[in-house]
């Protein structure tokens, strides 16, 4: 432990989440109303339903569970931003795959264990566990013995001083449906541009929007008789890579604007900035959270590379 302390000493934190029919309750105030609000659209309420059961029986059991071999506190992902992780902490997550991403980047070196509450509904790529499987492996996952996941983070750093960490990619861009206007330097080599955005991936999140932006590219290359190398569609990486791959959105050439510096690595030799020059609407955010924004218009410079730290996800 890296305090010395005992397994049993250690604090388990349980990552739970709100279903949709509890945001639909939060929406509507009654599950009555929430019911004709999903059944006057045609939708099937019974799904609803069937979602709030599994989870809330998966949440008692996997606490049931958790309990019986260590203290637990439970904690909902809106509060996740704001809360004290301790260092020994081992963080328990009731899925889907975006809530561990999500919790990842806002911890420092504490594991974490992903639990499918719903392997029917979610595929759960990060979620290796079961509820069942919870008593089983919980006395290992504390005394450290199981297998761990390195996961590679990037990381966001603004010359205002804030700092923003994804574990799936940046979004660096406008937040409206307007044009993005920047430097860009990577390495040695600079361009301002004009796109709809730029994209940095880690290696988690290159099977996500990174593979679609260059599966676009090649089916439309393919569409005009170009003949790109076999595999190019394919943009995934390992997740413990030492680099970060970019992509840039629709970049448009002008007088004033190229684009030669469109996608590539970023890394220790090939380090990243983008100097906004958005008058207004400019934004960074990560994992596909718009609401949770840096301010990036004119005069910010942001430094993208790797963050400090990585995930480790117990396997």
């Amino acid at each position: 432990m890296a305090n010395g302390g005992k397994a049993e000493d250690r604090k388990i934190v349980l990552i739970v989440r709100d279903t949709r029919l509890d945001e639909l309750v939060t929406r509507f105030n009654t599950v009555q109303q929430a019911q004709f609000y999903v059944e006057h659209l045609g939708a099937d309420f019974g799904d609803y339903l069937a979602e709030q059961q599994h989870y809330q029986s998966a949440v008692r059991d996997v606490e049931a569970s958790l309990r019986t071999v260590a203290r637990v506190q439970t904690l909902n992902r809106r509060y996740l931003a704001n809360f004290i992780f301790g260092v020994d902490d081992l963080v328990v997550v009731l899925g889907q795959d975006g809530l561990v991403a999500n919790t990842l980047k806002y911890l420092d070196g504490q594991n974490v264990l992903g639990v499918n509450p719903d392997p029917k509904r979610w595929d759960g790529v990060l979620l290796p566990f079961q509820a069942a499987d919870v008593r089983r492996i919980m006395p290992e996952a504390l005394a450290q013995r199981r297998p761990l996941k390195r996961v590679s983070m990037a990381k966001a750093a603004l010359n205002t001083g804030e700092v923003l960490y994804a574990v799936n990619d940046l979004f660096i861009g406008p937040r409206s449906h307007v044009s993005a206007r920047y430097d860009l330097r990577v390495g040695e080599r600079h361009e301002r541009q004009s796109s709809s955005g730029i994209i940095v991936s880690t290696g988690m999140g290159s099977t996500g929007w990174l593979k679609s932006l260059y599966a676009g590219w090649a089916g439309a290359a393919a569409s005009c008789g170009v003949e790109l190398p076999a595999g190019i569609a394919d943009a995934s990486f390992p997740w413990d890579a030492d680099f970060l791959h970019y992509f840039v959105r629709e970049p448009f050439p002008s007088r004033t604007t190229g684009v030669s510096l469109v996608s590539g690595q970023v890394g220790a030799e090939m380090p990243m900035t983008v100097m906004s020059e958005m008058a207004e609407h400019g934004v960074i955010f990560s994992d596909g959270i718009e609401a949770d924004f840096l301010p990036f218009n004119a005069g910010t410079l942001a430094t993208i590379g790797l963050a400090e730290r990585q995930g480790l996800l117990v396997t």
